[in-house]
């Protein structure tokens, strides 16, 4: 398991990077890796940086408890469009950012205005902030015109994030040139797989298939599978704007009524998407495998593709439990196989967390109608399981190539082991419930965690224990230094299968591509592009999470005063949080509200918040019931309210409430 790093010293002068976090009131603080404060910055010494950018800071002074420092240039910017109100008069205009941060009003020339007029609701892209300007220079992007409130919402919550909303014109330009015609001068550097039987399989509303698969039986007795992917960097060319803005954007942002995509429609949605009945260039892991699930040998390289047939995972759900349909053999034979790759990945130390997806079912308006939760079923396991092995397998081929003895710069997927102090609390929590744990070595904890996932099954205390453990695990991240993938259980790993959605897969089939021509690429930047996308990746989650969370508040505004069972998901000293069991929706219930019935403090080892004087405990994983009081959309904030039940009546946990109910009317009496 990993130990806790060292932390740096800072001493005067002292030159380091980190990021900016701006607090309400204007004042800031750079957050710098490895290094135990936070740096203080005076407004006076942003130097024209904004919350969440990228900075360079110089140290001011150390003394005291505080570090204080000037920033002395803005590295990166995490943001570059801004959505706002703009004010035109005759000569210029203003464009003032809706922003929690203080942020200044941009100056935008009349000749940049693209139709916007006095008082529009504008996105404006920053330009410029030259030395000795009071004020930046941007340019009106868009004139927001949106069809409703929530229509607005996503978009101001895709532009908080960092992505723009449309592509440049430029980028736009560049894709109407590319056509989708087959070259035969290109298929002849290309394996032909386009005689063989491929398939895809996708959600029902997918429209960008960036993956498929063949099977063939060969003559030996083994089976024939290839793994192709869209061939994106065919199109895709380094040093063009297209590349370029697709790295800026490093991933598609996936919301519940919209995708904002990393590379135009016409890349992600024709020319790359593997469409039935379309001949494709793709990029393909093929394997020579044996019933008993065992990978004789492997090809890598380019292919050219002809899908017969697209499948929703539904359609192959239903083959896989009724053992009929088309093309219900080889079906059978791949989800055999996928169970065995499965199994045997768990045997390897994979830890099994298991996955569920919620989503929001939507009216023509985006506005929520219900909540859909769908879990993973054989169907998806048995693209996940192909889609590992091809990843992987790309990975381990790699790590094998060394130029002058060392290992080419290369983006390598890679989850870390656990951080023994976050291990410690919540093995001691576990076992509580009568879950041990073993943590002799890392193999050990990673069987111990799938033990207790498939002991908690179906137990009051599941859903607890899982998310507490999802927590106290390590993200991954990509870099150049690999470590292998502690929770699949790879020794090397990388992401090969989905260029349509994520840069770092580029990057791999550019990688992989140059050494199959022997003409290896040997980027030096590598692992700041690998740090760029894992930033991007952590944008893009909280987008998604805050569009969840909009949409949740939207939903149960229709629900005010109504009571819904819960389960206790998050506990903090000023309250805990409940996520509804139908519905998924997670609130707050203030320990402000809870005061009437007892002064409650957190215990943080117990995960629970403790009355003082009734010793009643709210914690992670119990079951309470709940009243929707406030649903705050500007906020994207649900406000719980505990409901006590009648007297005499058990909690949740079993015990009785006529303690606390007695409390309160003492106190009402006094």
């Amino acid at each position: 398991m990993s130990k806790k790093t060292g932390k740096k010293k800072l001493n005067k002068n002292h030159t380091v990077k980190g990021k900016l976090d701006v607090t309400r009131s204007g004042i800031g603080y750079v957050i710098v890796e490895d290094v135990e404060k936070d740096i203080f910055i005076r407004p006076n010494d942003f130097n024209k940086a904004f919350h969440g950018d990228t900075v360079r800071v110089s140290i001011k002074e150390t003394n005291g408890k505080r570090l204080e420092g000037r920033i002395e240039e803005v590295i990166e910017r995490k943001q570059t469009e801004f959505i706002g109100n703009i004010e035109v008069s005759d000569s210029f205009a203003f464009f003032t950012p809706d922003s929690q941060k203080p942020m200044p009003d941009f100056y935008v020339s009349t000749k940049k205005l693209n139709g916007a007029k006095d008082k529009d609701r504008v996105v404006v892209k920053l330009l410029s902030w030259d030395e000795g300007e009071k004020k930046p220079e941007g340019e009106v992007v868009n004139v927001l015109q949106a069809k409703d409130v929530n229509d607005m919402a996503m978009k101001e919550i895709i532009i908080e994030s960092g992505f723009p909303l449309e592509f440049s014109k430029e980028v736009l330009e560049e894709t109407a040139l590319l056509n989708d015609i087959i070259n035969e001068a290109e298929v002849l550097k290309r394996k032909d797989c386009r005689g063989i039987l491929t398939f895809t399989i996708d959600p029902l509303d997918a429209k960008d298939f960036d993956d498929a698969i063949s099977i063939r039986k060969l003559n030996n007795d083994n089976y024939e599978i290839g793994v192709h992917i869209a061939d994106v960097s065919h199109f895709v060319k380094p040093g063009t704007a297209l590349d370029e803005s697709g790295y800026d954007r490093a991933t598609s942002v996936y919301l519940p009524d919209r995708v904002n995509p990393m590379l135009p429609e016409k890349i992600s949605n024709e020319l790359c998407s593997l469409r039935p009945h379309e001949h494709k260039f793709t990029f393909s892991a093929i394997f020579q495998i044996n019933t008993k699930g065992e990978v004789k040998s492997y090809w890598l390289g380019k292919t050219i593709i002809h899908s017969d047939h697209r499948f929703t995972y539904e359609d192959v759900q239903e083959v896989i439990e009724s053992k009929e349909g088309k093309y219900s053999e080889e079906i059978l034979l791949l989800n055999e196989l996928a169970q065995q790759f499965r199994k045997q990945r768990f045997k390897n130390g994979a830890i099994n967390f298991s996955s569920t997806e919620v989503r929001f079912t939507l009216d023509e308006h985006g506005k929520p109608t219900g909540i859909v939760v769908k879990e993973s079923k054989e169907a998806h396991q048995l693209i996940e399981e192909f889609m590992l092995l091809a990843n992987r397998t790309v990975a381990e081929y790699v790590s094998k190539i060394k130029v002058n003895k060392k290992p080419i710069p290369f983006p390598y997927r890679i989850h870390d082991k656990p951080d023994e102090e976050k291990l410690k609390p919540f093995i001691a929590f576990a076992r509580k419930f009568g879950y041990k744990f073993d943590i002799k070595d890392e193999k050990e904890v990673a069987e111990s965690f799938n033990k207790m996932l498939q002991d908690v099954k179906g137990k009051p205390e599941q859903h607890v224990l899982e998310q507490l453990g999802i927590r106290t695990m390590a993200k991954a991240i990509y870099t150049s230094e690999n470590i292998g993938h502690y929770g699949l259980g790879f020794e090397h790993y990388c992401h090969f299968t989905s260029p349509i959605r994520r840069y770092p897969d580029i990057l791999v089939h550019r990688e992989l591509q140059s050494i199959l021509e022997k003409n290896i690429l040997f980027d030096k930047k590598m692992e700041a592009k690998c740090k760029h996308c894992s930033e991007k990746e952590r944008s893009a989650m909280e987008a998604e999470r805050a569009a969840n969370k909009y949409k949740q508040v939207e939903y149960m505004q229709d629900y005010l005063g109504e009571e819904f069972n819960g389960v206790i998901n998050g506990v903090s000293a000023f309250g805990f949080w409940v996520e509804t069991v139908e519905q998924k929706c997670e609130g707050l219930v203030s320990v402000r509200d809870l005061s009437e019935y007892d002064d409650f403090r957190l215990d943080a080892t117990d995960y629970a918040l403790v009355g003082l004087r009734s010793g009643r405990k709210f914690r992670m994983g119990d079951r309470v019931t709940i009243k929707v009081v406030s649903a705050n959309l500007a906020k994207r904030q649900l406000d719980y309210e505990w409901v006590i039940k009648p007297e005499g009546d058990d909690n949740e946990d079993g015990s009785k409430k006529k303690d606390l109910k007695e409390k309160k009317k003492n106190k009402n009496k006094s």
